[in-house]
């Protein structure tokens, strides 16, 4: 079997790998945080407006940051449908899109560095899977 190499140059490819672990880390520890422990500890530790949502919107959101987090890695490693990966990075900034004016609106505004950091990874990943380094999908 021969891999395709993308004309963008290794150093491109290893790169964008590297934002995608990262975002994709960054996702499943919120989504483990916001799905699996309870919403006082959340509260607890900083995040004020798991405390006055509803439960399901703070367990949606988990489970929308998971199927992220998962969709960012898994289709480009196994180069099945990579596009997904493009997609699911477009996604991940949907999210942020609606979390930062989400947490200016409530003051919330030491929370925006994370999610400028959350946005710089997704836009790298889905300009850089999308541009610089797509990856080609099994033939």
């Amino acid at each position: 079997m021969t891999r395709q190499s993308s004309p963008a140059g290794k150093g491109w490819n290893i790169a964008i790998w590297c934002a995608q672990i990262a975002l994709a880390a960054l996702y499943l520890m919120a989504a483990y945080m916001k799905g699996l422990m309870p919403i006082s500890d959340l509260a607890a530790m900083g995040l004020l407006w798991t405390s006055t949502a509803p439960v399901f919107l703070v367990r949606g959101i988990a489970f929308v940051e998971f199927l992220g987090a998962v969709g960012v890695i898994l289709p480009a490693a196994t180069r099945i449908m990579p596009k997904l990966t493009v997609w699911a990075a477009a996604g991940l900034l949907a999210i942020q899109a609606l979390a930062i004016p989400f947490h200016l609106f409530r003051g919330e505004v030491g929370v925006l560095g994370f999610n400028l950091i959350y946005v710089a990874l997704a836009v790298f990943v889905l300009w850089g899977r999308s541009r610089k380094a797509p990856i080609a999908s099994r033939a």
